[in-house]
């Protein structure tokens, strides 16, 4: 028997008008779709006329999930994964079901198309020739601190995942620990609503104490630049 094909899809990060015809045709042509939220993806699925076959597969299942999804793709099925929005895989889950089809001998294809990630660096305004992704930063202020002092000479423009309520309490401690570097923010990106702030850190955090933002956040911050992020900043 002939095993399946894994489709690792993207899915618009807000504007309908981002999907491709490649990710329509794959979705409707797959036997089940691996979706983060099948509620979500519903939606989608309705308004581009798709009826597949959904099961839901996010980071609270995926040890009980990828083990489902390997049978069925070594039975013959075709399968696409999807989150909710945007490149499966990054900064959630996928990893786990990639490396499992490839012990397997499992075929693997990428269905490109929008990223938040991407799209906030193309017009952050920083050097984009190496940057490096870190995802959503440690909750806790202690980790923060110290994953932030791990970062602190590293001259790639850092890129984060940030949500409202805690992009509040980085911030300070990005100013407190990396200096008065310039940076971005972008909110809802592709959305009715886009904003983009750009600034120093300490301007962005004026921005952000004097009017709350919504919504998604992608953050970026220039990388160590020497003499000048070596001063210290003092908060209070």
């Amino acid at each position: 028997m002939t095993a399946g094909k894994l489709y690792i899809v993207a899915t618009p990060i807000g504007n309908l008008g981002d999907m491709t015809l490649r990710a329509i045709e794959t979705l409707k042509s797959v036997d089940l779709i691996a979706a983060e939220d099948t509620r979500h993806t519903g939606i989608l699925l309705k308004h581009f006329g798709i009826s597949g076959r959904q099961i839901p597969y996010h980071e609270h299942n995926e040890k009980i999930v990828v083990p489902q999804l390997l049978a069925q793709l070594l039975e013959g099925k075709n399968i696409a994964l999807v989150c909710d929005a945007g490149t499966p895989g990054i900064a959630d889950a996928g990893f786990l079901l990639v490396r499992e089809c490839q012990k397997n001998s499992i075929e693997i294809f990428p269905i490109p198309g929008a990223s938040s990630l991407l799209a906030a660096l193309v017009i952050a305004g920083l050097p984009i020739d190496r940057f490096c992704f870190e995802g959503f930063l440690p909750r806790s202020s202690g980790r923060l601190k110290s994953r932030l002092t791990q970062l602190k000479e590293d001259e790639h423009t850092l890129v984060f995942f940030e949500s409202p309520h805690r992009v509040i309490k980085s911030l300070p401690v990005m100013l407190e620990v990396l200096g008065d570097r310039p940076a971005f923010i972008g909110r809802e990106l592709t959305k009715k609503f886009e904003q983009s702030y750009r600034g120093t850190i300490s301007q962005l955090l004026d921005i952000i104490r004097g009017k709350p933002v919504k919504g998604e956040l992608v953050l970026i911050v220039a990388g160590y630049r020497k003499g000048i992020d070596e001063r210290k900043v003092h908060i209070g």
